[in-house]
Formats: C-alpha cells, structure tokens, sequence
C-alpha cells in the first residue's frame, strides 16, 4: 500500500498543505516532529503523531525527531488560558532525556535521528535573531493567530512577549533544517498547525523554498466523545513510572467495542489484511474482546516490550481468573505487588483482609469467609486459616490482596 493510501485508511488525514497526497508516494523526502519536554514522558496523544510518523519512516522518508529544549523555555501557549511556569534547567535536561528515550525505544530498528533545537538557538545573539529572523515575520500573521486573541480578549489573560514569540521560534526551527538536513515538511499533531505553518513562510520568504506540513487527526474517545487517552486517573503516560505496564495494558484492553478497530488502525502497525480479520472476529463475536486484547497486546509491545507485555498479561489472566496464580513468575509478582494492596505472609484469612483495608473490622470479614466470598487462588475458603505462602486472595469480584513473603 503506498503511504498516501495507507495515511488515509489508518484516518491518519487532517489539515496540510498538500495539494494531492499522492505527493508523499514520490521521491523520498526529509521530514520531523517534535515534542515540547514539558514532560519527561509522551502521552498516548503524542504516541498516535508518532505512529503516523512511523509510516512515513516505513515508506522510505528520512526522519528528524525533535526535542524541544529550548522552546520549553517559553511554553507553548497555543490552547493555555494563562502562562506557564518556567521549568528549570535540570527539570528541562531530565524531560528531554526522557522523551528522547522514548524515541530510541518506539522507533527501535528504524532509520531516524533525534535533534534538539537548544544547540542551534544558544549560540543565537538576541540582536541577531530580530535582524535575520524576526524582520521577515509579518506582525498581522502572529496577531492573527487564535490564541494570541483570546489571550489579548476581553476576558483573557494576558500574553507574555516570550509566548508572543513562541510562533517564531518554532518556525525559525523549520528553517534550520531545511538550511542544515534538506527538511521540507513538518509532520506535527492537529494542535500545531498554526506553529507549523510559520515555518512554511520563513522558508519561502527567507530561502525562496517550498515546504510542507501534514497534521495528523486529534484522536476521540468514541464512548465519551472527549480526547483520548485521558481517563479518571489523568493522561496515560508511556513511561512506566508514571502510567504503569499493568494500568496502560488495562486501558486498552477496556476500551469501547464501537472504537476499538479504528484504534487498532491508529495505534498499531498491523496491516490492513490483520486488521480487517480481526473486525470480522469482532463483529461475530464482540464479547469475547478479542479486538480490545490484539490491540493492548501490539500497543504494550510496541512501548513496553515482549518480555513486560507477556508479563502484565499474565497477571492479567490470573486476576480476571483466566490463569492459575502459580503461572506467576517472582517479576510478575513483584509487579502485581504494585497494583493491589499487599501483605505478608503468617497471617490469618481475616487479619490479612482486615491489614489490607478491604473489611472495616474481622467480624465483617468472618461473616465474608461464612458467606462464599473469600478465596484463596480461585478456590473459595470457609475456615479463617493461615496463609503460609504466597497466593491471591480475593474478595468478591474484583477486590484482590496479594499474600507473599
């Protein structure tokens, strides 16, 4: 399938300046994206501008992929109501490590190379970059742009002259690697169109040259109707130590039947033939949620790895009683010991229920145990009895207590 099929059939199509996207199946070109370390980790919302750069890299373009260090400085105020803090200079060094890390482990295998824009604007003097920069910017193009006005609005907060600028420097980005790499398109989420296209404009005004971007689509939760990846806990985080292997496999793995597929096309590198067969599964048969499983078991993967996705997916069995507890290797059930309150072992059915705080007191646990409420490794217990070893211990249907040395 040629890139400008494939873009269209993953719903990856959105603003560009693109006459014909056919464009895109002709000579291989130079292009990035990047992101603003506001963060020392990408949300699922960037991940999907990623998987759509993923294409362009498959299909033979070379890939420039940006951290932002020196456009943290400012902020990006597209879409803020109010300025951001300023981030200091250590926190700006850990998040771009971070986010450059995700790059090396999304696009593992592929050709591409990461570039930071604070090595080229450092050396930059401020009287410098008016002169050769800033004299080519019209000011009625920057005051036209939607958050400049609403920020300078009845109502509205106020704009900093760093934010003011914050158009500028990004475009100025573009420029430079058009000048230094040969770039000629930007490949960015829908939030940055009117960033991007400054960068267009500084080309042909200052190069004489054509350049391009490609938006991709912000991604709906069809079941809620608001942005995807967000959910009652906050956003969902690529790294581990922020959005865990377990809570990102479950988010996948419990989203809506009636988006799952178009997901699959978004998130995952499955082909067109892959994904098809596994809508006419779905369809048969949406119960089984066999779409909601392929998808958290490719997005994991793709993030996470083999060896840590078969993991969470074992834990995975065993809680929702697909497993045995003994299948758990010593890692899996450290793992699961971050995810349900934990005790140790020597203790009783009641105090271990009572210490793990899913009973108010050992009588209600007793009355539980007498009921067929309480088991031990998916066998229900009637007698309070020591738990010498490690085990799951579960109350009712999805309260879990993790029992181990």
């Amino acid at each position: 399938m040629k890139l400008s099929e494939e873009l269209q059939w993953r719903g990856f199509v959105n603003q560009t300046t693109f006459k014909d996207l056919t464009e895109l199946d002709q000579e291989p070109i130079s292009f990035y994206f990047g992101v603003e370390p506001s963060s020392d980790s990408m949300t699922i919302g960037n991940f999907a501008s990623a998987m759509m750069v993923r294409h362009f890299i498959d299909h033979g373009h070379k890939a420039y992929l940006l951290v932002g260090g020196a456009t943290v400085m400012i902020g990006d105020p597209d879409g803020k109501a109010e300025e951001r803090p300023i981030k200091t200079l250590e926190e700006i060094e850990k998040n771009k490590q971070g986010i450059a890390s995700e790059y090396r482990r999304i696009f593992a295998g592929q050709e591409f190379e990461v570039v930071d824009n604070y090595d080229w604007f450092e050396p930059i003097g401020f009287i410098d970059f008016l002169r050769n920069v800033g004299k080519h910017v019209p000011m009625s193009q920057m005051l036209g742009r939607e958050f400049v006005q609403s920020r300078l609005g009845e109502g509205g907060n106020g704009i900093s002259y760093a934010e003011f600028s914050y158009a500028l420097m990004q475009g100025y980005d573009f420029l430079h690697l058009y000048r230094e790499h040969r770039v000629t398109l930007q490949v960015c989420g829908a939030d940055q169109w009117g960033n991007s296209i400054a960068g267009v404009d500084l080309i042909r005004r200052l190069e004489g040259g054509e350049a391009h971007v490609y938006s991709a689509p912000l991604v709906i939760n069809k079941a809620t109707g608001v942005k995807f990846g967000k959910s009652e806990g906050g956003a969902i985080w690529l790294n581990p130590k922020k959005t865990s292997v377990y809570k990102f496999y479950q988010f996948w793995l419990n989203l809506d039947d009636d988006g799952v597929i178009d997901y699959t096309k978004v998130y995952t590198l499955l082909s067109r033939e892959e994904i098809e067969a596994l809508d006419e599964k779905h369809r048969a048969n949406p119960s089984a949620r066999l779409a909601q499983k392929t998808l958290a078991h490719e997005v994991t993967t793709l993030v996470h790895g083999k060896e840590r996705t078969e993991s969470v997916e074992r834990v995975t069995g065993v809680l929702f009683g697909e497993a045995s507890f003994s299948d758990l290797t010593p890692e899996d059930i450290d793992a699961l010991s971050e995810e349900i309150p934990t005790v140790d072992t020597g203790k009783t059915v009641v105090e271990s229920l009572v210490e793990a705080h899913v009973v108010a007191s050992n009588g209600e646990a007793r009355r539980l145990i007498e009921s067929g409420a309480v088991s031990v490794n998916g066998e229900k217990v009637t007698e309070n009895i020591v738990l010498d070893k490690p085990i799951l211990l579960k109350k009712g249907k999805n309260s879990f207590i993790l029992v181990r040395s």
